[in-house]
């Protein structure tokens, strides 16, 4: 039967077992918990608070002999007083036994036997004192006797009533412990089924997976590669292990030299499209520009033929814009280093799109506590970095909005960094759009050719930094640029 069971099965059932066991240990030792609190209460509240009535009950009536002989002896009241005292608390802790015993007719029976004597006894103790007041001392005497022996048997309930409580202590002791010793039993027999549960599953995992696998891996010539590796499991998941990561890394590596294909496809397809368009559109795009820059001047033009002269004024301009990224996308420029702060182009940049950014409606805030340390830069370059992301922000958020540029230094793995972060309040990137702005040709502009950020990234790049985008719909965009600080020839910064 047990052979007709899968491996899974098998497993799966000794799994289960032994889950049920330790779930139905855990049950009853909560369940135990629960018990033994349930005794600790019932033996607190009930029980024990009897004991001590009981206890007390008895002291208040030991407390209460010898005042009448003192009484005859001295004749001083101040003796009958305290008797009086002691009458009073007894008659308290009379009562209070009458109350917490009113569930358990022995206890009952007892605490009113012990209210009846008491009441026996205190009459024939007043009689004594009557008599030995009025001189009747052989009467008084005799009486005096009667009421010692009511006394001693008094005496007797009480503690009957106290050993009472006792044994009711005992008893839950005592099957508090018997609770106990079952519990015990139960959990070394817990213990034996999980510890042949287990076995049986050591038995299964070692005849059913370690030696398969050990002839799997001696059949494939592994062990002879790995030397002396004993462990056939970790020689199984080594080989599986590799066989993924191969696959994983040629995977990438097939990714990769696709994207860098067709990268280099776009990059000659755009050389040689700016290469033609350098001779073939933008000397023609420069006298046409001289030309109407010139009409403009001495023509007196009514307000239609003045807007329809500055649409194709701001179209070429655009067109003009179109062909010279393609010519820095194709032939970006050398870099001129110099050192100097990333803020002064900050401002700088700010500065030059001051018209524009009042067109857009848009407020620029700076956050800095000082200007950032020098870096080597191309001034110029890194202008149109800023440049670039301003304007898209501000084409992004259409009228009305905030560009928030903040700058601090931070302490990468690799060194110091000047970092610019500029945020806009516009309508934020979906992580589709965010994972290809960078690429070239892709825009999501009716008139745009997709190279601006492309170009801002490769300079970024060519400065030796890096530029990353946060972004989320309906939460505005961050670009996160990051520069490098290095000593200049002085082995030293300069901070503004």
């Amino acid at each position: 039967m047990w052979e007709q069971i899968g491996l899974r099965t098998r497993v799966y059932l000794i799994l289960c077992i032994l889950l049920f066991i330790t779930i139905t240990g855990g049950i009853i030792t909560v369940w135990y918990t629960f018990r033994i609190d349930s005794l600790l209460n019932s033996v607190l509240n009930t029980h024990l608070a009897s004991y001590q009535v009981a206890e007390s009950l008895e002291k208040a009536l030991i407390n209460q002999k010898g005042f009448v002989s003192y009484y005859f002896m001295d004749g001083d009241p101040e003796w009958l007083r305290e008797l009086g005292e002691h009458r009073q608390i007894f008659k308290e802790r009379l009562a209070t036994a009458l109350a917490i015993s009113e569930n358990t007719k022995e206890e009952r029976r007892l605490v009113e036997e012990i209210d009846s004597e008491y009441n026996n006894y205190i009459t024939i103790k007043d009689q004594v004192i009557s008599h030995y007041t009025s001189g009747q001392r052989e009467t008084g005497s005799e009486l005096h006797k009667q009421a010692r022996a009511l006394y001693f048997q008094l005496l007797n309930l009480c503690e009957e009533y106290k050993q009472l409580h006792v044994q009711k202590i005992q008893n839950i002791k005592s099957k508090s412990y018997s609770q106990s010793v079952k519990l015990r039993w139960m959990a070394i027999a817990g213990v034996m089924v999980v510890f042949l549960s287990g076995a049986s599953l050591l038995l299964v995992l070692i005849f059913q997976v370690l030696i398969p696998v050990r002839k799997l891996i001696q059949e494939t010539e592994s062990l002879g590669k790995t030397g002396e590796q004993k462990d056939e499991v970790k020689a199984l998941s080594m080989g599986v292990h590799k066989l993924i990561e191969d696959s994983d890394q040629i995977h990438t590596e097939l990714e990769k030299s696709r994207e860098n294909l067709l990268q280099a496809e776009k990059m000659v397809l755009v050389g040689k499209l700016a290469a033609g368009m350098a001779h073939s559109i933008r000397n023609p795009m420069t006298s046409v520009k001289m030309r109407l820059f010139s009409l403009g001047r001495s023509l007196n033009l009514s307000a239609t033929q003045k807007e329809d002269f500055d649409v194709i004024s701001d179209e070429m301009r655009h067109i003009d814009t179109i062909v010279q990224n393609f010519l820095e996308f194709s032939r970006p420029p050398k870099l001129v280093m110099q050192w100097m702060s990333p803020s002064v182009v900050v401002d700088l940049a700010i500065q030059l799109l001051t018209h524009r950014l009042k067109s857009y409606d848009v407020d620029v805030s700076v956050h800095r506590q000082g200007m950032l340390p020098d870096v080597q830069a191309d001034p110029e370059q890194l202008k149109e970095v800023f440049v670039n992301i301003m304007v898209n922000a501000c084409e992004a958020m259409g009228s009305r909005g905030s560009i928030i540029i903040s700058e601090e230094v931070s302490t990468e793995s690799s060194g110091k960094t000047a970092v610019i972060k500029l945020r806009d309040t516009g309508p934020g990137l979906s992580q589709e759009i965010k994972d290809k702005i960078f690429q070239p040709f892709f825009t999501t502009k009716d008139e745009g050719t997709g190279l601006g950020l492309s170009i801002v990234l490769r300079i970024i790049e060519e400065h030796g930094g890096w530029i990353d985008v946060v972004s989320a719909k309906g939460e505005g965009t961050t670009f996160i640029i990051k520069l490098p600080i290095k000593e200049s020839g002085n082995g030293n910064h300069i901070d503004h």
